[in-house]
């Protein structure tokens, strides 16, 4: 054989059997037919939901206006443990760990009925029960998101910070110092 002839040799086969390793490598790993994590699939939700979303934060004032809407629901996704310490008057509990599709119907019911929510991060006491989290992982964003994947679309966010000590947020359950109850330890906080 010529060198040329090699050469020429050379690249067919790499040409050939380059094709063969990649698919090869492929098929290796397991292809899902629908897979039960679809991490893609929540990235464009949330991108489709950036608009949406914005448009249905509220204040206040308009909070407790629609929350006296009938049909209406304040639903509180923080722990179980948290919501009995305290919470908006009115509000129930569905931690967002038990969101699944039987028990939203369960609790929300129908699915056009105006959704309130709001979390730890409405409030500026950084006290238990109502611990900050990081901004971009306030509960409210993940629920949020997962309200509307499971088509429940008549959502409404509490927009701003403020204390529950404010009259207007009409809290209720557990009652705090300002002064006197010292901040969540971070054991707690990840607790919650």
């Amino acid at each position: 054989m010529r060198v040329s002839d090699m050469g020429i040799f050379t690249c067919m086969s790499v040409l050939m059997i380059g094709p063969a390793v990649a698919q090869s490598s492929h098929s290796a790993s397991p292809v899902q037919a629908e897979p039960q994590i679809d991490y893609s699939g929540f990235v464009k939700l949330s991108a489709e939901l950036e608009e949406y979303r914005n448009s249905r934060l509220v204040s206040l004032s308009r909070f407790q206006q629609i929350a006296r809407q009938s049909g209406a629901i304040i639903l509180d996704t923080r722990s179980a443990r948290a919501f009995a310490e305290g919470h908006i008057k009115g509000a129930i509990n569905l931690p967002f760990s038990d969101f699944t599709e039987d028990k939203l119907a369960s609790v929300i019911g129908e699915k056009s009925r105006p959704i309130l929510i709001y979390c730890n991060n409405n409030f500026s006491d950084n006290r238990f029960p109502i611990a900050l989290k990081r901004a971009p992982l306030a509960l409210n964003i993940p629920t949020f998101i997962n309200l509307y994947g499971y088509g429940y679309k008549n959502i409404y966010e509490l927009d701003g910070v403020m204390s529950v000590a404010e009259p207007q947020v009409r809290w209720t359950g557990h009652r705090f110092s300002l002064v006197s109850t010292p901040n969540f330890s971070e054991d707690e906080q990840r607790a919650n």
